[in-house]
C-alpha cells in the first residue's frame, strides 16, 4: 500500500504536515508492506531535503499513491478521483463554505477520512492539534495583555522556532505580570495546552469556589481557575447538572457563567461548545456594570456565539481586536472601556514543527496500524465518511440534506 504526504494547497499557507521526516522513516521501517513518498513542497516546515535525508522519496506526482495524507482542506481542483484521503474537511458540522468540497469528494468517488472523525469506540477523538491551539492561544493572551497595557512586548509565536523558544519568552515576563484573575474553560487537550503555559508562568490555581471568593476582597495575586461544564451551566429547574446532561441535553440548561465574569479579568477558552447549548454570556450581559472581564483569548473561536465579544476570527498577522460593549462593535484593541479579543482560528499553524511532531506521534500510534491489522479496533470504519462508490457511510448519513441541498438561486 502506497501512502503520500501531500502538499498543502489551501491559502493562507499551512506549514504543518502529518508526519515529520523522522516519523516518516519510522513508519516505513515499522510496516514492511508500506511505501511512503512525500509530495514536493516549498512551504512545509520540513523541507524536501530533510525527507530525502531520511530515505523518503520526494515526488511531484502522487497519482499512483493509494492513501493521501494532508492537514487542511484539499482544493476541489486538486482532488484525485478514487483515492483515500485524510485531512480536516470542516464538513461534519455542515459548514456551508465546504458543502461543494464534500459534493466533489462524492462525485469523484473518494474515500474521505476526516481527522476529526478518528475516534475510539466511546467516540473520543484519537488525534488532533488541540494541545497546540491551547499553548499558542494562552501565550497570545499574555502577549495581548502586555501590548494593551504597555507592560512588556513579546514576539509572535509564529516568529519563534519552536516551543523551547516560547518557554524562553514566557520566562522573561514571568515577573512582570500584574495581579490578575484568570478563568479558563474546558478539560480536554486544548485546556491541557493552556494549563501548560500557566504552569510555566507559575500561576497559582484555585478551585472555582475559592476563585469566586476573590470578589469579596482586593486580590494582589496572579491566580486562575479551571471551569468544566458543570461549573458554568446550571439546570433551569435549579438543580446542579451532571456532565452527561450538559453534553446530551443542553435544552435543560442555562448559563451560570456571570458569577465568574464579575471576578475574572482574563478569560482563556478551551471548551467544546455543542449545538443548542446556552451562551456563556450575551452582549447584554457584557453591558452590565459588574462585568469585569477585559481580555478574552477565545481559543475555541465560535463566531458570534457563546462568547459574545468574538465577532470574527482574527489572523496570525493581526491577532487582536477590541470589542465595545456599549455599541456592540469592533474597535481598536487599546480603546478605553473596550474588551480585548484574541480569536485566531488556526493557532497551531504558529507552532508548525512541534504541532506536526505531536500529531505525527498520535497518527503513527493510533491510526496507521489499522491499515495492517484489518482495522481490528474499527478505527478506519468509524472514521470513513464516504465510500469508493460515491455515497455517505451510515455513520454520516445525517449530512445528506447538507450535501444534496439545492444550490441557492439568485
Amino acid at each position: 500500500m502506497k501512502f503520500a504526504l501531500i502538499q498543502e494547497r489551501k491559502s493562507p499557507p499551512d506549514r504543518r504536515v502529518v508526519l515529520s521526516p523522522v516519523q516518516a522513516a519510522v513508519f516505513k521501517d515499522a510496516f514492511a508492506k508500506a511505501e511512503l513518498v512525500a509530495e514536493s513542497s516549498t512551504i512545509r516546515i520540513f523541507n524536501d531535503a530533510a525527507y530525502m535525508a531520511k530515505g523518503i522519496e520526494v515526488v511531484t506526482d502522487v497519482t499512483d499513491a493509494d492513501v493521501l495524507l494532508g492537514v487542511k482542506e484539499v482544493p476541489i481542483d486538486a482532488l484525485i478521483a478514487g483515492k483515500k484521503y485524510f485531512f480536516f474537511s470542516h464538513t461534519i458540522k455542515k459548514q456551508p463554505y465546504n458543502r461543494d468540497l464534500l459534493r466533489a469528494i462524492l462525485d469523484k468517488k473518494i474515500e474521505l477520512y476526516d481527522h476529526e472523525t478518528i475516534v475510539d469506540e466511546n467516540n473520543n477523538r484519537l488525534i488532533g492539534f488541540g494541545k497546540y491551539a491551547g499553548l499558542v492561544g494562552a501565550y497570545n493572551a499574555f502577549r495581548a495583555l502586555g501590548l494593551r497595557d504597555g507592560l512588556f512586548e513579546m514576539p509572535k509565536v509564529n516568529d519563534l522556532a519552536d516551543f523551547d523558544e516560547v518557554k524562553i519568552e514566557l520566562n522573561k515576563i514571568k515577573n512582570q505580570l500584574p495581579p490578575i484573575n484568570i478563568v479558563i474553560t474546558g478539560s480536554g487537550k486544548v485546556a491541557g495546552g493552556i494549563l501548560e503555559i500557566l504552569e510555566i508562568l507559575e500561576i497559582k490555581q484555585l478551585l472555582p469556589k475559592e476563585f469566586l471568593q476573590l470578589g469579596q476582597f482586593q486580590n494582589n495575586q496572579i491566580v486562575f481557575t479551571q471551569l468544566d461544564v458543570e461549573d458554568y451551566y446550571t439546570r433551569k429547574d435549579g438543580f446542579k447538572p451532571t456532565k452527561t446532561e450538559c453534553y446530551n441535553t443542553p435544552k435543560l440548561l442555562e448559563s451560570d457563567f456571570m458569577k465568574f465574569a464579575t471576578v475574572g479579568d482574563m478569560l482563556i477558552t478551551g471548551h467544546f461548545y455543542g449545538d443548542g447549548a446556552p451562551y456563556f454570556f450575551t452582549r447584554e450581559d457584557m453591558k452590565a456594570p459588574d462585568f469585569n472581564i477585559s481580555l478574552v483569548a477565545d481559543v475555541s473561536c465560535d463566531i458570534d456565539g457563546p462568547i459574545a465579544c468574538t465577532l470574527r476570527a482574527s489572523t496570525i498577522e493581526n491577532p487582536i481586536y477590541g470589542y465595545d460593549p456599549a455599541t456592540e462593535t469592533e474597535v481598536p484593541f487599546k480603546t478605553k472601556n473596550s474588551i480585548t479579543v484574541m480569536a485566531v482560528d488556526n493557532l497551531p499553524c504558529e507552532l508548525p514543527k512541534d504541532a506536526s511532531e505531536g500529531f505525527g506521534d498520535m497518527f503513527i500510534d493510533r491510526v496507521l496500524p489499522a491499515f495492517f491489522n484489518n482495522d481490528a479496533d474499527g478505527i478506519l470504519e468509524r472514521a470513513r465518511m464516504t465510500t469508493h462508490d460515491g455515497k455517505l457511510t451510515p455513520r454520516f448519513e445525517y449530512l445528506e440534506d447538507y450535501v444534496y441541498e439545492p444550490k441557492t438561486k439568485f
